[in-house]
């Protein structure tokens, strides 16, 4: 028999919508959470500008618990997506908000015609390059001292199949 107090209610499904000005606060507080090397609040207030259908938030129970910024980036032959910034709280991972998030983005990339999706990663960050891994990134090339300690990054692209 099942009693009340047995079953464990499941997460809030984060909601996924488009960044706002009213959003930058938390944003920036869950840059600082997340990385070492952090964009300042007037970079993504101008990343929002040049940015608007290619930045996201994950919002869970009315809090910000996620962001996405992406950028279309067009070279003359393909239009591909990148992603700049990504972070979800750490109170908030292993539930498929960074999935979410990642998944949307590309969407909203083939919608605008993107024929790809490629990104940065720290050489250091194998649980990141994983994460990409299992939603279809490839390695592409590595960029020497990329990061402001000198670090590496790691390119990853993945490429659409319509």
């Amino acid at each position: 028999m099942i009693r009340s107090n047995d079953v464990i209610p499941p997460p809030a499904h984060p909601f996924i919508r488009r960044a706002g000005p009213a959003d930058v606060d938390a944003i920036y507080a869950l840059e600082l959470e997340a990385f070492v090397d952090v964009w300042d609040k007037a970079t993504f207030a101008e990343a929002l500008s040049y940015y608007p259908t290619t930045f996201f938030v994950a919002v869970s129970n009315g809090q910000v618990t996620g962001f996405i910024v992406g950028a279309l980036e067009d070279t003359g032959e393909n239009i591909y997506g990148h992603i700049c910034n990504f972070a979800v709280s750490s109170r908030f991972q292993r539930r498929g908000i960074g999935r979410a998030l990642v998944i949307r983005l590309e969407h909203q990339f083939a919608l605008e015609m993107a024929t790809g999706s490629q990104l940065e990663v720290r050489e250091s960050n194998a649980p990141a390059q994983n994460f990409y891994r299992r939603l279809g990134y490839e390695n592409i090339f590595q960029i020497g001292g990329y990061y402001k300690n000198g670090e590496a990054a790691l390119v990853m692209m993945k490429w659409f199949r319509f």
